[in-house]
């Protein structure tokens, strides 16, 4: 059942998403060749917990860290490491928190780096999926809409969608109704309704769009070997207007926190 949030609820799903992305940014400051990706899981809970929330992926289905890190050919649910990052390669970072009996949820992926072509076409190509989806994300419309938006528009540059791992709503739990996956036939799935807070989350394949599942019981890896990118919003379907309640600034320093 989709459970349709208040304005006081999506205020506070919106302090939720801040932090997250503050988190993000703290996090994306310190990706370099060099640097693991345990460091970067302890930076984050550390931020996370200075600023009065709890990490909200730490022991969610028994998951047994900060963030998901996800490195080049995994998806996503990556487990930190003593890896340390590689000039060229990318890293998705999933963030999540509790704060006020609310989660916050979003994703960014970093190039470690100087990066190929290739793969800096992948990082930007599945950003601007996303917010093609997010344009499709209003009251009236339907989840079709946003799945087709990312899905046609990624294809046009030989991408694929993954199928298995989608989007979802989100408020006092982290995975609500509806789901929102990032393929689909426009004017189909469940209607967008004033009050619906949802995760849009492009993942999206250099290659095959087929995966599979590693041994620790977590990652999940492209199945050719091809990078794979990463980008998550949270936004707020309103009557009028979609509010987007992530916010890249703080990542991509257009702007300034303490």
């Amino acid at each position: 059942m989709v459970k349709l949030k208040t304005e006081e609820e999506i205020a506070i799903l919106k302090e939720n998403a801040i932090l997250v992305s503050k988190t993000l940014a703290e996090v994306g400051k310190k990706v370099a060749p060099g640097v693991t990706t345990m460091e970067l899981d302890r930076l984050a809970e550390t931020f996370i917990r200075d600023h009065g929330a709890v990490p909200g992926f730490l022991g969610y289905g028994g998951f047994p860290y900060t963030l998901c890190l996800s490195v080049n050919d995994v998806v996503v649910h990556g487990f930190p490491s003593d890896y340390r990052l590689e000039e060229g390669d990318i890293v998705s970072v999933d963030c999540g928190t509790i704060f006020k009996g609310y989660y916050g949820d979003s994703a960014y992926t970093f190039p470690v780096g100087q990066v190929s072509e290739e793969t800096s076409s992948l990082l930007r190509v599945t950003k601007e999926s996303l917010e093609r989806g997010i344009e499709k994300a209003v009251a009236g419309n339907r989840i079709g809409d946003v799945g087709n938006a990312i899905q046609s528009y990624i294809e046009s540059f030989g991408y694929s969608a993954v199928r298995e791992m989608v989007g979802h709503g989100i408020g006092r739990n982290m995975h609500e109704s509806p789901e929102v996956p990032n393929y689909g036939h426009a004017g189909q799935g469940k209607k967008l309704l004033a009050g619906m807070t949802i995760c849009i989350e492009p993942m999206i394949n250099l290659g095959v769009r087929n995966i599979y599942l590693n041994d620790n019981g977590w990652a999940i890896h492209t199945a050719d070997g091809k990078y794979s990118a990463h980008f998550e919003k949270t936004v707020a379907i309103l009557k009028d207007r979609t509010e987007v309640l992530t916010d890249y600034d703080y990542i991509e320093g257009k702007k300034s926190y303490n």
